[in-house]
């Protein structure tokens, strides 16, 4: 059964957001229009793609709404048209206005899947690891025209391990910010006065966009643990990846290892009578546990060392 007395209007593109859309849709709200980015090509053949909250939309029978950017008096028009109270972002990607800001009486509210003021910006959850940091989490903030600058609702911690990679925390962050959305605008809903907390804004950090060239490894660069939290980082996109044999080698998952013996910089090593498949780097070296090579599936080191009887003379660059 709706609840008639509060309309919220949501904004989200990609998977990480699907749950809260969820959880707002079976908590029972008023959701008269949903907006996401427009349709973009992808894949191999390069063809136009739904985004994951549109597809989720259009299961509830919900309008989607997808301008390329939030100007113009056709979107003033839709937005208002709604008569929407609330609006809810998620992982949008586009820039709300002021403009558009000020039409939603009960406010706006955003779900970041970072502990603000830490890791502002696109890739929280991929900074975060790549940092080596030892927990992040999500907050529910009031929106502000500066970017993930607002007043904080609510946050929730998770810890993070040396194995977390952006995959798996953005999955349980996207849960999390589910959550305390809905218990967000349960309190609006009851009436109930939110306790905003503003931002310490000298303790900002930016989290910027991932670009491709970033996920290359340089191995004579970095030590291990800045290697292995860059792998983590990376997985499931882009993917850290180097060269082997002269084709693209992406790592999935590695360990730190300082128990083997100092290796060349890149240098592949497999210990006698052993399946383990190890990699040098400036202090140590790492272990490495999945691997891909260049048009194939992904493969343990066991299989990457028989598949390529891996020798002496091999190195990643």
């Amino acid at each position: 059964m709706k609840n008639k007395e509060l309309k919220i209007i949501f904004a989200g593109t990609p998977t990480f957001a699907v749950p809260t859309l969820e959880a707002i849709y079976e908590s029972g709200y008023d959701i008269p229009l949903v907006l996401t980015q427009p349709d973009r090509k992808s894949g191999r053949g390069m063809i136009k793609k739904p985004s994951p909250i549109k597809e989720k939309a259009k299961q509830y029978n919900i309008p989607v709404y997808q301008p390329e950017k939030l100007e113009g008096n056709e979107v003033i028009k839709k937005i208002t048209g709604t008569k929407a109270d609330i609006l809810v972002v998620a992982a949008y990607g586009l820039i709300i206005p002021s403009k558009i800001l000020d039409i939603f009486v009960k406010g706006s509210y955003n779900v970041h899947a970072s502990l603000l003021p830490a890791w502002r910006g696109a890739a929280p959850v991929h900074r975060a690891i790549e940092a080596g940091d030892s927990k992040t989490g999500v907050t529910i903030m009031f929106i502000a025209p500066e970017l993930d600058s607002g007043d904080i609702l609510r946050k929730k911690i998770i810890i993070l391990n040396e194995d977390s990679t952006t995959g798996e925390v953005t999955e349980k962050l996207s849960k999390l910010g589910a959550e305390l959305m809905t218990k967000v605008l349960n309190d609006i809903c009851a009436n109930k006065k939110l306790k905003l907390i503003p931002q310490i804004q000298s303790m900002a950090t930016y989290a910027k966009k991932i670009n491709k060239s970033e996920a290359k490894i340089i191995w004579k660069d970095v030590t291990s643990k800045v290697l292995v939290c860059k792998i983590n980082a990376f997985n499931p996109n882009p993917g850290a990846f180097c060269f082997f044999r002269g084709k693209i080698l992406k790592i999935w998952k590695a360990n730190i290892e300082s128990n083997i013996h100092k290796i060349e910089t890149g240098k592949l090593f497999v210990p006698p009578k052993e399946n383990n498949l190890y990699a040098g780097t400036i202090d140590a070296a790492i272990q490495i546990i999945l691997l891909q090579q260049e048009g194939k599936r992904k493969m343990t080191a066991k299989e990457f060392i028989v598949a390529n009887k891996i020798n002496d003379e091999d190195f990643l660059l």
